[in-house]
């Protein structure tokens, strides 16, 4: 077996199935299927069995321990070259994982891969082509609300969403797995920062399609996702950005939270926005020494990393928002 296929379910009875037929569907049978229930409530562990016929490793955890841990539960015992993290709302095509695995062939110096992600609804929009990373030291997500005609040049980006992405098994070895600190939500951004620091590039496959269900187990805008997506984007920022490039970006990073906290406090979701900004200040010690950890791993200069971001567009964002697209679902 040349890669390992993660897949991470918890209370998916209405779309594990469908993602586990996709996946009976690969055009390469030459990898091995973890799914990893997360104390799923709702049986969908108890389907899938039924739902996947091949051989597949079940791993069932005793409750829901958060998207980091869970995925690193499995990520330890892999021993393929190639690892792929599947949503269980993510439906690829068969040739997903096939044009993911020939891309990080081609290209040594990657260490990631990232999808081309359709809704699943609209599947003539894009989700998001890659990860992006800006001077507001935000994520976003590329293409979004774009034709699904446009980026279809392989290129190499800032980082994968864990939606549907390969990873090298050796890279993850080497920078570390996801922060289990996050427990959900720009544990991706973060895994890609760090990848970055140490010269691992990602390379965008737009050949390797995935529909996705976007927001089936974490509503957009609810309490959850904006309480963890902007304690985590606080913890992303701090950990990773040289320090020539925390004091240039600074301002751009403040202002996009005063932005973003007058948007919350427009919509009834002040208190999540404060809540999670109290608690990630809270946490800045810990993360602190994290810090330390990584920029001494670190083999890029400054001006590398500087060239990865892109300029921070306020404007476009709040429209995006207003529009209900999101640059980043959580943001």
């Amino acid at each position: 077996m040349e890669s390992t296929v993660v897949v991470l379910n918890w209370n998916g009875r209405k779309v594990l199935p469908r993602c586990l037929e996709s996946l009976s569907r690969q055009s390469s049978d030459s990898f091995q299927l973890v799914v990893v229930d997360n104390g799923s409530t709702d049986g969908s562990a108890d389907e899938i069995r039924k739902c996947y016929y091949k051989p597949c490793e079940i791993i069932r955890l005793p409750h829901n321990m958060g998207f980091s841990k869970a995925n690193n539960i499995a990520l330890r015992g892999v021993t393929t070259p190639y690892v792929a993290l599947l949503n269980n709302d993510a439906f690829p095509e068969p040739d997903w994982l096939e044009s993911l695995v020939a891309a990080l062939q081609k290209y040594p110096e990657a260490g990631l891969a990232a999808s081309k992600l359709l809704f699943d609804n609209a599947r003539n929009i894009i989700d998001r082509a890659g990860d992006g990373y800006t001077t507001a030291g935000a994520a976003y997500l590329r293409g979004r609300g774009a034709q699904s005609s446009q980026y279809h040049e392989e290129e190499m980006v800032f980082g994968a969403c864990a939606a549907a992405a390969l990873y090298r098994t050796e890279m993850l070895r080497s920078i570390g797995l996801f922060d289990e600190d996050f427990f959900l939500l720009h544990e991706d951004v973060d895994l890609s920062f760090r990848a970055q620091l140490m010269r691992y590039r990602c390379v965008y496959v737009p050949q390797a399609v995935a529909y996705h269900r976007a927001s089936s187990t974490l509503v957009h805008d609810s309490s959850t996702s904006v309480y963890f997506g902007h304690r985590n984007l606080e913890w992303v920022y701090v950990k990773n950005m040289p320090w020539t490039l925390l004091a240039r970006t600074f301002w751009q990073h403040l202002l996009y939270d005063l932005l973003a906290c007058a948007f919350f406090l427009r919509i009834g979701m002040g208190r999540d926005f404060i809540r999670a900004k109290k608690h990630a200040m809270a946490q800045l010690p810990v993360m602190w020494k994290k810090r330390k950890r990584i920029q001494a791993l670190r083999t890029v200069s400054d001006r590398y990393i500087a060239g990865l971001l892109e300029r921070e567009s306020f404007l476009q964002r709040y429209r995006s928002r207003g529009r209900g697209e999101g640059l980043r679902s959580e943001d």
